[in-house]
């Protein structure tokens, strides 16, 4: 009987820390990006909801533009020792 009990318990903890989770990680991802269609989900969030998603939004564009400068730069790198390499020969 003790053990049926624990065994019990230990599923109600479980499913409860399950939602638990769920939801908290849930809340998180409201709205990714600002557009025409959320405008009036975006105005209902609060102030620092809004400030910490635009944070996020211009993190992401600073990762993606740095991305792209290394490429650029990696491409410009080949692209001087081809040409190096022909005015030599």
């Amino acid at each position: 009987m003790i053990i049926f009990l624990f065994f019990a318990i230990m599923i109600l903890f479980f499913t409860f820390f399950k939602v638990y989770r769920y939801k908290r990680f849930s809340k998180n991802k409201k709205i990714i990006a600002f557009n025409r269609n959320n405008l009036y989900k975006w105005m209902n969030l609060s102030k620092r909801e809004r400030y910490n998603l635009s944070k996020k939004d211009s993190a992401s564009y600073l990762n993606k533009r740095k991305v792209l400068l290394d490429q650029i730069r990696k491409e410009y790198k080949i692209i001087s020792k081809r040409d190096k390499k022909i005015l030599d020969s």
